[in-house]
């Protein structure tokens, strides 16, 4: 049976990428994903537009580009592990943390899930790259009222693929849905 909504956001991952280029061919290697607790707010929207071709006075043919997502992730605090090992950000040896200039970030998988009136939809982004969350914060009055941090993303296909995300569905097997988080779901044989 398949959801009728879908509603939350829950189970926030990310998987480092290594890239290792031979002859030209750009392999990825996905890491073990990695849990981010405290998610808020997802937002990827589409990038692509729409070409029309025009003949017989009509429009003829129209393609539509598929150039992945960018957007937003919420979470109530971005941890310091994935400001290191994503954001390049690097310890001292006394484990003060410094963000750096120079420093590019690193591609990573973004897995995730929204929860359904029937079973949750899990998902994988392939290979994300996120910009610096702001600093900001607010005075303690006589509530304390939590600020989150968001990140800016960009979500593409995998190098040397037209791939760009994946998601369960309600006829997905048991051991690929119960190991979504173990590993990043790469392609199999497609059907059809």
């Amino acid at each position: 049976m398949s959801n009728k909504i879908k509603y939350g956001l829950k189970n926030v991952h990310y998987a480092s990428i290594t890239e290792t280029n031979t002859e030209g061919v750009i392999d990825v290697t996905f890491g073990t994903p990695t849990p981010v607790p405290g998610a808020v707010n997802l937002v990827l929207s589409p990038v692509g537009e729409s070409t029309p071709f025009y003949a017989d006075n009509t429009e003829y043919f129209t393609t539509i580009a598929n150039n992945g997502y960018d957007g937003t992730l919420e979470m109530a605090l971005i941890p310091d592990t994935f400001k290191v090992e994503i954001l390049k950000e690097v310890l001292d040896s006394k484990k003060v943390q410094f963000e750096e200039n120079d420093k590019q970030p690193a591609p990573f998988a973004l897995l995730f899930e929204f929860e359904g009136d029937v079973k949750a939809i899990r998902h994988v982004m392939y290979y994300c790259k996120a910009a610096r969350p702001n600093i900001e914060s607010l005075t303690k009055g006589q509530t304390i009222e939590p600020k989150s941090e968001t990140l800016n993303l960009t979500c593409r296909s995998i190098p040397g693929t037209t791939i760009i995300k994946a998601k369960t569905t309600s006829e997905t097997d048991t051991a690929t849905y119960d190991n979504w988080y173990k590993t990043v779901y790469e392609k199999t044989e497609e059907i059809g």
